[in-house]
């Protein structure tokens, strides 16, 4: 059974009146925490391209970006989608029902992880809006993330400026090469496909690794190069 069948299931086994943010709660433990990981990019990425105020068709199609989705498969995507546009919580809730399932120490690089996905749905239109700024910094904030991991995925996903690849890496600017080199190589360790799929994100969405890779190894040569 695919991913996006898992995921029917588990919407057709809602009560009637419930809404989407009831199946965090259930879905706890592997393999249905991948359906759970699935749900909440969509879900929270429903609820972000409307933070600008309109859901543009380039944010619509990031999902198929973050998500490779079968034709055969589109419609249990779709109804996630609307679901979670439609349903009265508001994204804090849903934040808050995200942070409850996934709380333990070694579960911060899945939040890492479905964090990124809802920066590649942000900017897919190519602009990045002050309520959607507001909108990731609030969820930072309930999923536990510092404002240093906040400011380093901001540096790699929005096109306002040049990528502080200080900031891309993590580490204060002037930090010794042997420390700069442990971010790096941590960075690209965490972001392999293989640690992401053990994660509990589904291999659909590793795809997301690769804007991650490219950022974090482009950074990684300007600072060796002397040129940050």
């Amino acid at each position: 059974m695919s991913i996006w069948s898992r995921i029917a299931a588990a919407i057709s086994a809602l009560a009637s009146g419930e809404g989407l943010s009831a199946l965090f709660d259930r879905l706890r433990a592997p393999p249905e925490r991948s359906v759970a990981f699935t749900i909440a990019v969509i879900a929270l990425g429903a609820k972000i391209a409307k933070a600008d105020g309109q859901v543009t068709r380039d944010e619509v199609t990031a999902f198929r970006q973050v998500f490779h989705i079968p034709p055969e498969e589109e419609a249990n995507a779709a109804r996630v989608f609307n679901m979670a546009r439609q349903d009265v919580a508001g994204y804090e809730e849903y934040a808050r029902r995200i942070r409850a399932m996934f709380n333990r120490d070694s579960d911060r690089m899945t939040l890492r992880d479905l964090f990124e996905g809802l920066f590649h749905i942000a900017v897919a239109d190519g602009a990045y809006h002050e309520k959607e700024d507001d909108f990731l910094r609030r969820v930072a904030e309930i999923f536990g993330l510092g404002a240093r991991e906040f400011r380093a995925m901001r540096a790699r996903f929005v096109p306002d400026a040049r990528p502080d690849p200080w900031e891309v890496l993590g580490v204060e600017p002037g930090t010794p090469p042997d420390a700069v080199r442990a971010a790096w190589r941590r960075l690209v360790r965490e972001g392999h496909p293989d640690r992401m799929i053990a994660r509990g994100v589904p291999e659909e969405a590793v795809r997301m690794a690769e804007t991650r890779l490219i950022a974090i190894n482009r950074a990684y040569e300007e600072i060796s190069a002397g040129r940050a």
